[in-house]
């Protein structure tokens, strides 16, 4: 019996981790949870799968939790409440479903008391993948991706010498306006951008889809978690969500993974990892059925926010914590109705371009870009 410390448990990745969870009740349990303003289905969560300890984001949710659970739930709430679910001592691993840098300090948390993480918060690598890795390395702590295009990797990876790697190939489905321009585009509705073709995800990294913000990150992430230059990172589109992504190695040979878009499959693979577990549930890949799988390069210019991280990720440095920090707002302002879709990359590039960059910055420092970087986006 595995037992799991879930960070970001109302979210998209945390209900699909949960179903995991259900589906194999003998291999998993959930002893720690997180969660934000969800509470109704925080109270479902805490009912079916008896966590010893949960966190909240408010302390009046916290408090009336309390009254309704009594002492069968150990209940925190905010930054600290974060911190003592990653670091559950119970807990085997720790599942990071939460959304945005939020997640960096519990991540943080959970390596430096000696858990696996299973990384579903790529903010974390690209706000302060430095200083992850360091820590993942000093407590010889493992990440294991749950992305589906770093689990594709990851899984392409095994056994295979770093030496023989000569490119990873990330696929990109092009999100709720893959068959757009850009002319298109200048008015298109939250609700429209919403609307993914392929994955089942929440709204932040469904806008990110939307303006492949989204797989920006993951370059970043991929070159912090398989130490691959940026010049041996691809994108290509694959509207099918089909192949996750692929690895060529130096011999030409490219080896990729395969499968249904079901984010539960590379979770279950992360909560199991070295082993395999059977799934009871989900679609089998009928590639017959499929017929035709399509592949199309990534033009920069259609999608000037995978241009943005290409040049942040090879600055370093404070500048991805800017990249992700002025991301995170505009999507929000956007979702709010604050700005248009295509103002989104204006103003990631504005507060990129008034940076000056810090290179090889502490926590304290990241912290205080990220917050002074949010500030001023705010206030423009």
């Amino acid at each position: 019996m595995k037992k799991v410390s879930l960070l970001g448990s109302t979210g998209s990745i945390g209900t699909q981790t949960l179903d995991v969870i259900r589906e194999h009740p003998q291999a998993f349990s959930l002893v720690a949870m997180s969660c934000g303003a969800n509470i109704e289905l925080a109270r479902k969560q805490i009912q079916e799968f008896k966590p010893k300890l949960v966190s909240v984001a408010k302390e009046e949710d916290a408090k009336s939790l309390q009254r309704e659970f009594g002492k069968e739930v150990e209940l925190h709430y905010g930054e600290s409440g974060l911190k003592e679910v990653a670091r559950m001592n119970e807990s085997d691993v720790v599942v990071t479903a939460i959304t945005g840098s939020v997640g960096l300090l519990p991540t943080l948390a959970a390596i430096e008391a000696g858990k696996p993480v299973a990384i579903a918060n790529k903010e974390t690598l690209v706000t302060a993948g430095h200083l992850v890795m360091a820590a993942a390395k000093k407590h010889n702590v493992p990440l294991i991706p749950v992305d589906s295009e770093h689990s594709a990797i990851f899984q392409a990876l095994n056994g295979e010498p770093a030496k023989a790697i000569d490119r990873l190939i990330l696929t990109a489905s092009g999100g709720s306006f893959r068959d757009q321009s850009r002319d298109e585009l200048q008015h298109v509705t939250v609700e429209q951008a919403l609307s993914h073709p392929n994955w089942s995800m929440g709204a932040k990294i469904t806008i990110d889809s939307a303006t492949m913000m989204n797989k920006g990150l993951e370059v970043i992430e991929a070159n912090w978690l398989f130490n691959i230059d940026y010049d041996h990172i691809d994108v290509v589109i694959h509207k099918e969500s089909i192949i996750h992504s692929m690895v060529e190695f130096v011999d030409r040979s490219v080896i990729a993974q395969l499968g249904t878009p079901d984010m539960r499959v590379p979770i279950q693979y992360a909560l199991t990892y070295p082993n395999r577990l059977e799934r009871l549930e989900g679609d089998r890949l009928n590639l017959a059925e499929i017929g035709k799988l399509h592949f199309k390069d990534l033009d920069f210019d259609r999608y000037r926010c995978m241009k943005f991280a290409y040049e942040a990720g090879r600055s370093g440095g404070t500048v991805p914590t800017v990249l992700n920090a002025a991301n995170e707002v505009a999507v929000a302002q956007f979702l709010k109705g604050e700005i248009t879709f295509l103002q989104i990359e204006d103003v990631i590039e504005q507060a990129l371009h008034s940076h000056a960059m810090q290179s090889n910055p502490s926590l304290d420092e990241i912290l205080a870009v990220d917050q002074a970087v949010r500030a001023r986006v705010m206030n423009n």
